[in-house]
């Protein structure tokens, strides 16, 4: 349960990171003299954030649809390990045992 939970967490985490580093980059950004630093220092945060917009959002969907892909491959596995092999060699009886 917490695995899907946790996903959004992480990807909040990441896009708090990015979304501080944006912060200190737009600081340096209004601080400068040079307005192709300025202009530089805007996209570069602008940059920033979609980073942490997309982060944010593939933190909170793409986790749980990991998970649940994880979790659909682990029930064919279990399923065929458990009664695909037995029911093979009972309706094969050429198939080694």
């Amino acid at each position: 349960m917490c695995m899907g939970m946790c996903g959004g967490v992480f990807g909040l985490v990441h896009a708090v990171i990015l979304l501080v580093v944006s912060f200190f980059v737009l600081s340096a950004a209004v601080k400068s003299d040079s307005k192709a630093l300025k202009a530089f220092g805007y996209v570069i945060v602008a940059l920033l954030w979609i980073c942490a917009l997309l982060v944010f959002s593939k933190g909170l969907t793409g986790r749980r649809s990991m998970m649940e892909k994880m979790n659909m491959m682990a029930g064919k596995q279990h399923g065929s390990m458990m009664g695909g092999t037995m029911e093979r060699k009972a309706s094969n009886p050429s198939m080694p045992k």
